[in-house]
């Protein structure tokens, strides 16, 4: 079992911050504004979710008593600013964040999948290096952390999750997913691009949009 043990709201919440650390660290650490908008995005997130301030908050003080998450104050920081210490407290390095990110904000994933949506969180060179981070996980000194999903029917590949949750993290189950059959995994794994590529975009401009209202803030 790892180490720590989160709720999905947690889960959500610190994949949040470990994304927007590796993919826009010029706004990194993130304003409450931004690290709600981060939860909430449309993109790149299953399943979506519409949590106000007061939830992540209290998400924020429990990951800090499990010493994942960190509020910046004073000095440059005219507003509070959120953070994650997945580096410190977990033993990880960049390649096991950015693999565990999207297992923690979309539940499991093929190795395509991994390798696309963490494009903009690491350089791997290719699906075998995407594999061994995953193993890495799977195999942490502190509890294993992910771990390789038994083939669904219908699927051609593989798919990995976390165990952030003392158990395997399954798929949300969406009405459509019923009349799923082979043709499913090429689909998935073109639309897992579009999607990387899309919520890419938009995190950028929301990172934007947060850091221009923190900004006005200041003289209001």
């Amino acid at each position: 079992m790892a180490s720590v043990i989160l709720d999905e709201i947690e889960a959500r919440v610190l994949g949040s911050m470990m994304e927007k650390d590796l993919t826009t660290p010029d706004y990194y650490p993130l304003s409450l504004n931004a690290l709600v908008n981060a939860c909430n995005q449309k993109s790149n997130r299953d399943p979506m979710t519409n949590y106000d301030e007061e939830t992540v908050l209290d998400a924020i003080e429990r990951l800090r008593s499990k010493h994942l998450a960190t509020v910046l104050t004073g000095g440059e920081h005219r507003v509070p600013k959120y953070g994650h210490r997945v580096y410190e407290t977990l033993n990880l390095g960049r390649r096991e964040i950015a693999v565990l990110t999207p297992m923690l904000l979309r539940g499991p994933n093929t190795l395509n999948e991994l390798k696309v949506r963490t494009e903009r969180m690491y350089n791997f060179d290719d699906h075998d290096a995407v594999l061994n981070a995953v193993h890495k996980l799977a195999e942490h000194e502190g509890g294993p952390m992910a771990v390789e999903l038994p083939r669904q029917p219908g699927m051609r590949e593989t798919r990995y999750t976390h165990l952030l949750f003392g158990e395997a993290a399954l798929p949300p189950v969406h009405a459509h997913e019923h009349a799923d059959g082979p043709a499913a995994a090429p689909r998935e794994e073109r639309l897992a691009h579009l999607e990387s590529e899309v919520a890419a975009l938009k995190g950028e401009m929301a990172a934007l949009q947060a850091q221009f209202a923190d900004f006005r803030k200041q003289f209001e």
